[in-house]
């Protein structure tokens, strides 16, 4: 008769559960961008659109790298990195605000980062969780917004015209949008793959 040890099992199981989150958390410390993308949009009340996107990049060859880390978060999609050029880099990206909300930001709260990307991931959370309070609605909450972005992921002189050209388009108006249960959930950004 067989018997067969589930407790040793189970261990060995985690163990390696806890070897693939220690795996991503290394992958994105190296090759892993937490950032904030900006885009002028003159259909928007405000005039700006606010994008908080999470990477992870890597070359065709290690594509299975970033496969691992979809599904250790539990989320994103995987596309090329430049679809017409000569790069055979691929990328993991996590847009959806939801998914960056429940998944990305406990992750990384956890597993710590341990290199400079840590300081950028505080203020990409702080970021996330202040448009989950509906601030990207008001002109002060985008610049806010702005401010804290531009520190993110260094900085430079062509940052700080970007900076200056992007409070500079915002729709003079402070107005606040009221938010609804409907608005909000609406409000979540969910791209296909592009």
């Amino acid at each position: 008769m067989i018997r067969e040890n589930p407790t040793s099992a189970d261990n060995q199981q985690e163990r390696s559960k806890m070897f693939l989150r220690g795996y991503v958390t290394g992958l994105v410390d190296g090759e892993g961008s937490f950032h904030i993308a900006f885009q002028i949009r003159k259909d928007l009340s405000l005039g700006i659109s606010i994008i908080p996107e999470f990477h992870i990049s890597q070359s065709r060859r290690s594509k299975k790298a970033l496969e691992i880390a979809r599904e250790v978060l539990g989320c994103g999609y995987i596309k090329p990195n430049h679809r017409k050029s000569k790069d055979d880099t691929y990328v993991l990206v996590v847009r959806d605000r939801s998914d960056l909300l429940t998944k990305i930001i406990p992750f990384f709260e956890y597993y710590r980062l341990q290199t400079q990307k840590h300081d950028d991931f505080a203020k990409f959370c702080e970021i996330v969780r202040l448009m989950d309070r509906g601030l990207h609605r008001s002109v002060s909450g985008v610049k806010k917004i702005i401010g804290i972005a531009y520190r993110m992921n260094g900085d430079g002189t062509r940052r700080i015209r970007k900076k200056q050209e992007l409070i500079a388009s915002l729709k003079s108006s402070e107005t606040i949008w009221k938010i609804s249960a409907k608005s909000v959930e609406k409000d979540i950004v969910r791209t296909a793959p592009i």
